[in-house]
């Protein structure tokens, strides 16, 4: 079965459901967004979503309203196509313990999600996803994703590594390789059992190639969608991997197991 474990809703559905079928895959684990490039026409409309993107990545800017009515779309598209979907929950970072662990209850155990996710935080910010570590372990170690491109820095990378290991039964998975860090992402996963990545948006095909050689049971395939695209990241896997039970695992077997789908 192959798997992508890393998209984000895109508008309309049924171009995503598309997609999947053109490049093969069976299952997309879906993440909410409240940013559509794919709707756009123009370089001047791309921009301006591309910019809503920037201040959620950077942790100036994602209210809980817009938060909220995300969720409530990307559930009634998993609702709706329950053998397409799987759904990882959304969850505001900063609030305490309490209110974190409330959140997770409504909004993403209630909906039935597997995982808790993306999560977008600023430089030099990354210990305050320690309530989202400390909840998830109550919640039977829901795994958490974590967008590790621009703007974290190898500092940033090191703390979520930190956090990994004082949290040792809470799956983590480093989103996009670590960016420019993937380096020293695949040093610290070799040496931290909990630690998996996502590998879209790869920095280079070294960096893939390099990833899935070093660490083949870690290494989890995604699209990023609308961000990438399914054909060619799948087909990056196949071009750098001629062992075909790694690609397997890769594309499907790495993710289905820690996920239990």
């Amino acid at each position: 079965m192959i798997i992508d474990s890393h998209a984000h809703v895109i508008l309309p559905v049924k171009k995503h459901i598309s997609l999947m079928d053109e490049a093969g895959v069976d299952k997309t684990i879906l993440f909410s967004t409240s940013i559509h490039p794919e709707v756009t026409n123009s370089l001047g409309e791309f921009e301006k979503e591309l910019n809503k993107l920037y201040e959620i990545i950077s942790g100036r800017k994602n209210s809980i309203e817009t938060k909220i009515a995300s969720i409530k779309e990307q559930k009634e598209i998993i609702d709706k196509y329950p053998s397409k979907f799987y759904g990882f929950g959304s969850v505001p970072v900063g609030l305490d313990y309490e209110k974190t662990a409330s959140w997770i209850e409504e909004y993403v155990i209630k909906n039935r999600f597997i995982g808790l996710g993306e999560f977008s935080v600023a430089t030099g910010k990354v210990r305050s996803l320690e309530t989202v570590f400390q909840a998830s372990h109550d919640f039977s170690n829901l795994p958490i994703w974590i967008h590790a491109f621009w703007p974290l820095n190898s500092d940033d990378i090191k703390e979520i590594f930190n956090l990994a290991q004082q949290y040792p039964d809470v799956p983590v998975i480093i989103g996009h390789l670590g960016g420019v860090n993937w380096l020293d992402v695949i040093k610290r996963t070799k040496g931290t059992k909990n630690v998996y990545i996502d590998l879209s948006a790869s920095y280079t095909t070294v960096a893939l190639s390099m990833t899935i050689k070093e660490l083949p049971e870690k290494c989890l395939f995604s699209s990023d969608i609308p961000y990438g695209d399914l054909i060619v990241s799948k087909f990056s896997i196949e071009r750098v991997c001629k062992d075909k039970g790694v690609i397997e695992q890769v594309l499907g077997g790495n993710v289905a197991k820690l996920l239990k789908i």
